[in-house]
């Protein structure tokens, strides 16, 4: 096995991605599967390849991510700040253009959590009059 070129982590909400990046044809590689098997709707695969479209490096660089915990939308935002960070390991250059573009910004918004005496975290129980 080759060594990563680059190895870094992107986080939301709950998710985590451990990204590594290689020379290679452009294959991403998700826990073993494929992007298009692991994220089956477009606009979640579109997200995830933005940082690489954005900066004109498609088809240059093979990825492989393990990623763990929360749903489908955290894990592709946690994998774009991966794939974002690590392609500016791999070229300081970059950072300017990926900032610009506002993804190497880590969200920070997760779930607030329940209150005692409130239905969730902000819900007060239904007031009766009598």
């Amino acid at each position: 096995m080759p060594k990563p070129l680059a190895q870094t982590v992107g986080r939301r909400k709950s998710s985590v991605a451990r990204v590594r990046i290689y020379d290679g044809s452009g294959e991403i590689s998700l826990n073993g599967r494929a992007l298009e098997a692991y994220f089956p709707s477009m606009a979640q695969r579109l997200r995830v390849l933005e940082p690489i479209r954005s900066v004109g490096m498609e088809g240059r660089f093979d990825i492989k991510a393990s990623l763990e915990g929360g749903g489908l939308t955290g894990q592709t935002d946690a994998l774009r700040l991966g794939i974002a960070r690590a392609l500016v390991v791999v070229n300081p250059e970059l950072r300017h253009s990926l900032k610009k573009a506002g993804m190497l910004s880590r969200d920070a918004r997760v779930v607030e959590r329940k209150k005692y005496g409130l239905r969730k975290a902000r819900r007060a129980p239904q007031y009766t009059k009598r």
